[in-house]
């Protein structure tokens, strides 16, 4: 069974193995095992603290096959993006450039650099084994933090917000970096990337240029690649599409891939899930159901022993979950206690 639960320090080695498969652009997962160690760590931490609001916590997990005890994916929130530095965005604008006398009235795409999604929740190090691309697994990886903040709202922001990897070629050039970014510094994408996973994004970002720039004067290219998703990428951009995020307002300012954007209280996963109390059926070993279920994401309510997996079930809304006692185990719970669930 795949269970989701918080990192800990002695999953060190297999998350930089993650880390290092993981897409350029994904700088929340640098493939450094002192950044690993230090990201671990602050996520310990958060997870010990007790928050009435959000702030500088942020939360690790990480997928692990409980057979093997191999991991096979990651991913984490921060609770509040720009907390301790500026979290820079391209805002998508309109300016109208008009002529009375002539009758010319013009609209020209721009992009203007801010910080509007400071404050904002923000999910990020989203990586699963290209095996389960594509599969439930990947949901549980992704939406199973969102169940976590659906039991702990007092952590979170009432929006939450994600960067999507934007395209760049097998070589790891960006057609939007190139146009812009490179202008302000002499490296390439995938090297500027390696080097905000290292250090930080936001000195690069105070370098680039504040003053809107005008789209029509970018080249062809990367006007193109404005708001598009690196293939590696398109899972997660399609899961939490589903899930309701909303693409029109933002772009990443190093490789114009598109930034996500929800309310707390839209996001399918948090609005449709419900909390119901459990029952186990010690006379069932197969974590199947009896021929009429579906699959559900199922987490528990708790905090540093947080667990999330995906179950065939028979349930009937307002009715207990039953549960096999495999799946207690893995979960954590007992008869009587509750879990929150939804429907893959």
């Amino acid at each position: 069974m795949l269970v989701m639960r918080p990192a800990q320090m002695a999953d060190l080695d297999e998350v930089q193995r993650l880390a290092a498969d993981s897409p350029i652009g994904v700088t929340s997962l640098p493939d450094d095992a002192g950044r690993l160690r230090d990201k671990i760590a602050a996520s310990d931490a958060s997870f010990a603290a007790e928050v009435s609001f959000n702030g500088e916590e942020s939360y690790f997990f990480v997928l692990e096959d409980s057979a093997t005890q191999r991991l096979v994916g990651c991913s984490a929130i921060v609770a509040s993006a720009g907390y301790s530095e500026p979290f820079y965005s391209f805002r998508n604008e309109t300016f109208v450039h008009a002529s009375r006398e002539l009758k010319i009235h013009n609209k020209i795409h721009v992009l203007s650099q801010c910080h509007d999604l400071t404050g904002n929740s923000l999910l990020t190090s989203f990586y699963v084994v290209p095996e389960l691309v594509g599969s439930a697994w990947s949901e549980l990886n992704s939406r199973g933090r969102l169940l976590f903040v659906a039991n702990h709202p007092e952590r979170f922001a009432d929006s939450v917000v994600t960067e999507i990897v934007g395209y760049s070629d097998d070589q790891g050039d960006s057609p939007f970096w190139d146009a812009i970014g490179r202008n302000f510094f002499d490296i390439n994408y995938a090297a500027a990337e390696r080097l905000c996973g290292l250090k930080s994004r936001t000195f690069l970002a105070e370098l680039m240029p504040h003053y809107p720039i005008y789209v029509p004067l970018l080249p062809d290219a990367a006007q193109e690649a404005m708001g598009q998703v690196h293939p590696r990428a398109q899972i997660t951009f399609d899961i939490l599409m589903r899930e309701g995020f909303e693409t029109d307002h933002y772009i990443d300012i190093f490789d114009g891939g598109p930034t996500l954007h929800a309310r707390v209280s839209s996001i399918r996963s948090i609005a449709q899930s419900r909390v119901v109390p459990v029952k186990v059926d010690s006379e069932r070993a197969d974590e199947r159901s009896n021929g009429n279920g579906r699959q559900y994401l199922v987490a528990n309510g708790q905090l540093q022993d947080y667990r999330a997996v995906l179950l065939e079930l028979d349930w009937v809304p307002g009715k207990p979950v039953t549960l096999t006692p495999g799946a207690a185990e893995a979960l954590g719970v007992g008869e009587g206690a509750s879990v929150r669930l939804v429907a893959v």
